[in-house]
């Protein structure tokens, strides 16, 4: 069987910003049954739910507001950080590598959204 990869486009991780995890933690655990898995040395953690969304919780950066980010699977991150400035976004954080993952960027919307952009590191070969 072969796996489908998502198109680009597609929402592909989203982000619990939360000025206080543990309870964030505590509430979504206890009210879904969600499962974390600790990232202490990017002080984040991966949310393991029973659907197919890849998720995390983290705390909010300078300025940010604590609400969901959600991350579009993009081509080219430099690229599209560029159309996306070019269409009205402000760029919140340039290009930034997940190493061994990919690499993201962030976005300020036109509206007051924040907008996260995923380039996947290439499959590697089993």
């Amino acid at each position: 069987m072969v796996e489908e990869r998502p198109k680009v486009g597609s929402v592909v991780h989203a982000e619990w910003v939360s000025k206080e995890p543990e309870k964030t933690r505590k509430f979504y655990r206890d009210a879904f049954g969600w499962r974390f898995q600790e990232v202490p040395e990017m002080n984040y953690s991966m949310i393991e739910t029973p659907g197919d969304l890849a998720g995390g919780l983290r705390r909010p950066a300078d300025q940010e507001a604590p609400g969901t980010v959600t991350y579009i699977l993009v081509e080219n991150i430099d690229e599209a950080l560029r159309t996306c400035e070019r269409a009205g976004a402000r760029i919140l954080m340039p290009k930034e590598e997940v190493p061994g993952m990919g690499w993201m960027g962030m976005v300020f919307v036109p509206g007051g959204l924040t907008q996260g952009l995923w380039q996947a590191s290439p499959p590697q070969p089993p």
